[in-house]
C-alpha cells in the first residue's frame, strides 16, 4: 500500500482538472510535506509518552531503546515523506536529481538503522556502568572497550551494506581490501600496533579509568583518563596531560599503585650507644603499640627488632602495613607511628642517636690553639707539671693561646738553662 501511493496520487492529479498540471503537482507536494511534518511530530509525540510511562517500570532497557528509536523514528517519518514527494515531482520532471530517489531511500534508511543501533550501544554503556542503574556496574574501561568494537562492526557493516545499494560488489570490495591490507599493513604499522596495543590493554585489563599506574621503565606517572585504541591519557601529578601510544605498554613494565592492598612502613630508627641497656624493652614497647595501633593490619608482616650496630647508632627495624591505601590518609598513619616511637623512646631515657665521632689522644699531647696537637717534652718535667698543677687549679686552661704561649715560654726557658 505504501509503495503505491506515489502512484494512486499521480491518478489523482490526471484526473483533477480544476487546476493546471503544475499547480496540482506543487500543491500535492505542499501537501506530502505538510503532512509529513504532521504525522513526525505526532511520532514524537507518541515515543514521547510511551517513554515517560515505561521510566516508571524497573526495567532499564525498554527505556534504553525507546530513547535510542525517538529520533530515528521522526528521521524516517520524515525521509518516506519526502522519497513520497519527489516521486510525484519525479512524474512530472526530467530532473536527473529525481532519478536517485529510490537508492537514496535505501542508503536513507541503513543511516537510519544504524544511528538507532548506536544510540542504543551508547544507552547500554551508560547503564551496564552506572552504579546508580545497576546493583553490580560492570567496569567501565570494559564497557567501553565493548562499546567502541560494538560500533565499529555496525559501521563497517553499515559501509559494505551502503556500497552494495550503490552498485559496488562487495566480494570485490573485500578481495581489493585483502591485498591492498597488506599493503596498508606495511605503511601503517606504528597505527596498527597502537590499535593492537589498546586491544590487549582492554583484554588483559592491567590498569583502567581512574587508576594510578607508573612505570619503571619510562617516566610515566599519573592517573588514568582515558584509553583509546591509539593513545592512553595519563594526567600526571603536576597536572599535565601525558599521551603514551599504546604499543608502549606492550614493551614496558607498569605498576599499578591503585591495586596494592596495603600499604608499607619500613623505618630504621637508631638510639645511642649509651642506651643499650634499654634496648630490649625499647624493642618490645614499639611491637606493642604497633600491635594494638588500629591503623596497622595485623594479618600482615609486622616486624620490630635490634638490627645492626651502625657506626653512630644502634638500629631498629619497623617493618610493617597499613590498612589504607589512601596517599594521604597513609602518611598521617605513618606521622602518628613516628611520634609514638619517639615518646616511647623517651619515656626509657634514651635518645634518637644523630652522627658522632669521638677522638682519643694519647697521653701527653694537648691541643694548641690552632687546633693542632701539642707535644710536651721528656726534657722538662717540672714545666710540664708545673703547667699541670696550674690546669688543675684551674689558672691555666687546657686549651687557648695561654697555654700555648706557656707552654712556650716554659720551654724557651728550659732551653736557655
Amino acid at each position: 500500500m505504501i509503495e503505491e501511493a506515489p502512484s494512486i496520487l499521480n491518478t489523482w492529479i490526471q484526473d483533477w482538472n480544476l487546476l493546471s498540471e503544475s499547480w496540482r503537482v506543487g500543491l500535492v507536494v505542499f501537501a506530502l510535506v505538510a503532512g509529513t511534518a504532521v504525522v513526525a511530530y505526532i511520532a514524537s509525540f507518541i515515543v514521547g509518552a510511551v517513554e515517560r510511562r515505561f521510566q516508571k517500570t524497573d526495567n532499564l532497557w525498554d527505556d534504553a531503546l525507546l530513547h535510542a528509536a525517538r529520533k530515528p523514528v521522526v528521521a524516517f517519518v520524515w525521509l518516506q515523506g519526502v522519497y513520497w514527494a519527489a516521486e510525484v515531482a519525479h512524474h512530472y520532471s526530467e530532473a536527473e536529481i529525481f532519478s536517485v530517489n529510490q537508492t537514496i531511500l535505501q542508503i536513507g534508511f541503513v543511516f537510519l538503522l544504524v544511528w538507532t543501533l548506536l544510540r542504543l550501544i551508547k544507552q547500554g554503556e551508560q547503564i551496564l556502568a552506572s552504579p546508580l542503574k545497576m546493583k553490580k556496574p560492570m567496569d567501565y574501561t570494559t564497557v567501553n572497550a565493548v562499546s567502541k568494537l560494538s560500533r565499529t562492526v555496525v559501521i563497517i557493516t553499515a559501509v559494505l551494506i551502503a556500497m552494495q545499494s550503490l552498485g559496488y560488489s562487495i566480494s570485490g570490495v573485500l578481495a581489493f581490501g585483502g591485498v591492498g591490507g597488506i599493503a596498508v599493513g606495511f605503511a601503517a604499522k606504528d597505527l596498527l600496533a597502537n590499535f593492537f596495543g589498546g586491544f590487549i590493554i582492554h583484554l588483559d585489563r592491567p590498569f583502567k579509568v581512574g587508576d594510578w599506574v607508573r612505570s619503571p621503565d619510562r617516566n610515566i606517572e599519573g592517573v588514568v583518563e582515558h584509553i583509546g585504541w591509539r593513545l592512553t591519557t595519563i594526567r600526571t601529578f603536576d597536572k599535565r596531560p601525558l599521551y603514551v601510544p599504546n604499543a608502549a605498554f606492550t614493551t614496558i613494565a607498569v605498576e599499578n599503585p591503585s591495586r596494592m592492598h596495603n600499604r608499607r612502613i619500613s623505618e630504621t630508627i637508631g638510639i645511642r650507644y649509651v642506651d643499650v641497656s634499654g634496648m630490649a624493652e625499647v624493642v618490645a614497647d614499639i611491637r606493642s603499640m604497633l600491635e594494638n595501633h588500629e591503623d596497622i593490619d595485623q594479618d600482615q608482616t609486622l616486624i620490630v627488632n635490634f638490627l645492626a650496630f651502625n657506626d653512630s647508632s644502634l638500629d631498629i627495624m619497623v617493618y610493617t602495613f597499613t590498612k589504607t591505601i589512601e596517599w594521604v590518609r597513609f602518611h598521617e598513619v605513618k606521622q602518628d607511628i613516628l611520634l609514638r616511637i619517639s615518646e616511647i623512646i623517651e619515656s626509657h631515657g634514651a635518645e634518637v642517636a644523630f652522627p658522632t665521632r669521638t677522638l682519643h689522644l694519647p697521653d701527653g699531647v694537648r691541643v694548641a690553639s690552632n687546633g693542632k696537637p701539642a707535644k710536651g717534652r721528656s726534657d722538662s718535667d717540672s714545666s710540664d707539671e708545673a703547667v699541670d698543677e696550674d690546669v688543675e687549679q684551674g689558672r691555666a686552661p687546657v686549651s687557648g693561646s695561654e697555654h700555648s704561649s706557656e707552654t712556650r715560654g716554659d720551654s724557651n726557658q728550659a732551653d736557655g738553662d
